[in-house]
């Protein structure tokens, strides 16, 4: 038998809700569909993002993010087991740090891979600690994933520059729950690929556990991420859009039959193959959408949250004018909910140690008028 080229890695994401009990049944049943890596968050709420981003509907009522992410912190003792039990089951084990001490302590750990989501692509403090790891131990020895959601060709670049391509992989992604299968332009992965001359895939937030995977396979994807859930049901963040356990088994089996079509048939052959066979389910003007041109741009249900998904720099108190702004005044987070983006994270290091030139409050994106004069940086 030939073996698989593909990694399909089930995206557990914080669906355990901290339970040692739920996660294990999780990692059970992504082992079980046939999942090849699993993977987790390392979930510090302070560095994702401020008290103040707003509320997050939940089925027991409105709740704030902020509060939802303190809910789901667990000690670095909890994902050592995570680490064990997966390993423990043949896979291979993948977690998203968000900030400088989640990543620390992840790389303790050793992971199979670290996976760098799409809002901490521009996440330059977390980036360049995580390069100097790789200096230092080999890029051998640490393999990163990048995710490239909610982002500009330019910003998968700078990324990319600091990251390198060594042991590298990017996923194409829409950050968007549910993502439309129509907006993917899965062409992409190949346009990336061949750009920046390292393995690429797919992180697929859409709802179809067939159409995305199997086309990503198809234009040359060698990585599948999918959320896996127990039930949508579920009080996970990311439950909504997750697969369930038969329905990720459903997307290992069609992504193996698509690699399995091309082996046998060859490139050209291959994807005339799966476009009439996947055609035949979804219709061929569905495919072909989702096939799209190929060419980077932001899909149209992202485009509102470039700059609010990401990151950039906010304030951490209120602060008066002629104050000098510290190293703990500003962090690197996500705007999300109701909170107005401040510069890109490049300039965390412009902006420490000037002097305000107005007022600012708690929350509050930095922005140059804040502590640059007119022209002046």
């Amino acid at each position: 038998m030939n073996k698989s080229n593909i990694n399909i890695i089930a995206e557990i994401g914080t669906s355990h809700e901290g339970s040692i009990e739920k996660a294990k049944e999780l990692v059970d049943a992504a082992a079980w569909a046939g999942a090849d890596t699993i993977k987790f968050q390392w979930v510090y709420a302070d560095e994702i993002l401020h008290p103040d981003t707003g509320f997050v509907k939940l089925p027991t009522g409105n709740i704030r993010l902020y509060d939802r992410f303190k809910q789901l912190e667990c000690p670095p003792s909890f994902y050592k087991e995570m680490v064990d039990y997966v390993h423990s089951k043949g896979c291979k084990f993948c977690c998203s740090p968000f900030g400088l001490r989640s990543l620390s302590e992840l790389l303790e750990l050793k992971p199979d891979y670290v996976k760098v989501a799409s809002p901490e692509l521009n996440h330059f403090p977390m980036l360049k600690a995580l390069a100097s790891y790789r200096e230092r131990f080999g890029a051998e020895n640490v393999p990163v994933i990048l995710s490239s959601g909610v982002s500009k060709l330019e910003d998968i670049k700078n990324a990319v520059d600091i990251v390198g391509t060594k042991n590298v992989s990017l996923l194409h992604c829409i950050t968007s729950y549910p993502a439309p299968e129509d907006e993917y332009n899965l062409k992409v992965i190949s346009t990336l690929a061949n750009q920046f001359e390292i393995e690429c895939g797919v992180s697929d937030h859409s709802l179809d556990p067939v159409l995305v995977p199997c086309l990503s396979v198809a234009v040359g994807g060698t990585v599948i991420e999918k959320h896996i859930t127990l039930s949508r049901e579920t009080m996970g963040l990311d439950d909504p859009v997750a697969l369930e356990p038969e329905q990720f088994a459903l997307m290992v089996h069609t992504v193996h039959q698509t690699e399995a079509t091309f082996r046998h048939y060859g490139t050209e052959l291959g994807m005339e193959r799966t476009v009439e066979q996947l055609s035949d389910q979804f219709g061929k003007e569905r495919v072909l959408s989702v096939l799209g041109d190929g060419i980077k741009r932001l899909a149209p249900a992202e485009e509102a949250n470039y700059g609010r998904t990401n990151r950039s720099l906010h304030f951490m108190r209120d602060m008066k004018e002629g104050e000098i702004i510290g190293a703990d005044d500003v962090a690197v987070l996500r705007t999300e909910k109701v909170l107005t983006p401040g510069l890109t994270p490049d300039w965390l290091d412009k902006v420490i140690g000037k002097k305000l030139l107005r007022d600012v409050t708690s929350g509050a994106g930095v922005h140059k008028m804040d502590c640059f004069a007119f022209g002046s940086q």
